[in-house]
């Protein structure tokens, strides 16, 4: 199933995406929540029946003609108010390729636990229109990334059972203001400014039924699934990135495990996997430089558009748009 958020009538409004075109979740049931955060918190009650109305308009056993065209809609993110949003840091070959081009020996801890960061959930935004600062522009990167979406309670939940608490995955682009960033954690602290202004998810959501065929074993010594899904990114229509979901070291299982150690995690809570391999310009741009001294650094610059695809979920696009604005605060600091 696809679940997507949409704009109706100035409100949010949630319903399922089949072959192109959008029915609310009163077509599917009238007792189906409208919202996508109210039915993550009914999930138990309300997938199923979601899924039985689903099936019902695809045998044309219930009538068709609600439906609103996916072309004509404004897509918002299909969880516009995440409960939180972490992100992880799950490909090896992302962190051996940045740490090399930076000249460092591969970090032995990425290879003993998962990590993690809290991004800005309020920042969470979906297809359209990114504005950004001034500062933003200072080696503006994005990042190609999966997400998943947590669909019920749970506290210290083990891998092995982590799946049960997953209710979709979806493309995540998280945007990274690399200057901002890397000033800032010189500190040890962060990453903060250079990460808090917009972390885009979409297009929708697509449920792990929809996703079975795409399953594959984990790495070994890892548990929980692992999809084999191609990820790719495309910058005004150049390709730029090609990664593959299936090359996560860490799972999005053992991700839950330890994010859930000690605390509850909720319906509505996102979790990023991380950058994939060859996912950012900050990785690109360090093995272009590696392999030729003359190399010309890329960065995201204003109107420029950012085009992400994840077999199986979908393809996110974003326009990058300059705030009419010269405020700076990398002019704030003192000297």
């Amino acid at each position: 199933m696809k679940l997507v958020t949409y704009l109706k009538e100035e409100h949010e409004q949630l319903g399922v995406l089949i072959n192109d075109m959008i029915y609310d979740m009163e077509v599917l049931h009238p007792d189906l929540p409208n919202s996508m955060n109210m039915f993550l918190t009914y999930w138990e009650d309300s997938f199923p029946v979601a899924q039985a109305g689903e099936l019902m308009l695809r045998e044309g056993t219930r009538s068709s003609n609600k439906g609103v065209a996916l072309k004509d809609v404004q897509l918002l993110a299909p969880i516009p108010f995440p409960s939180s949003c972490r992100d992880g840091y799950a490909f090896r070959q992302h962190v051996a390729a940045a740490r090399r081009n930076r000249k460092a020996e591969m970090i032995p801890e990425f290879d003993q636990y998962p990590i993690f960061y809290f991004t800005n959930h309020h920042s969470i935004q979906g297809p359209g229109e990114i504005r950004c600062m001034p500062d933003h522009f200072e080696k503006l990167d994005f990042e190609l990334e999966a997400a998943i979406v947590i669909c019920k309670h749970g506290r210290n939940i083990k891998a092995g059972e982590a799946e049960e608490y997953i209710g979709g995955l979806m493309i995540m682009n998280d945007l990274s203001a690399r200057r901002l960033q890397m000033e800032e954690m010189l500190l040890n602290l962060g990453p903060a400014k250079g990460k808090d202004f917009s972390t885009v998810i979409g297009p929708w959501v697509v449920t792990l039924d929809e996703l079975q065929s795409f399953e594959i074993p984990c790495k070994e010594n890892h548990a929980g699934a692992n999809w084999n899904l191609r990820m790719q990114c495309w910058v005004n229509g150049k390709q730029v990135s090609d990664g593959n979901l299936g090359d996560m070291d860490w799972t999005f299982a053992e991700i839950i495990e330890r994010a859930s150690y000690g605390v509850d995690l909720f319906p509505g809570d996102v979790i990023g996997s991380g950058t994939v391999g060859t996912g950012c310009f900050l990785e690109l741009n360090g093995t272009g430089k590696l392999n030729d001294p003359n190399f010309s650094e890329q960065w995201l610059q204003p109107d420029d558009v950012v085009e992400m695809e994840i077999e199986g979920l979908g393809k996110l696009s974003n326009t990058i748009v300059a705030e009419e604005t010269d405020w700076s605060i990398l002019k704030l600091k003192k000297m």
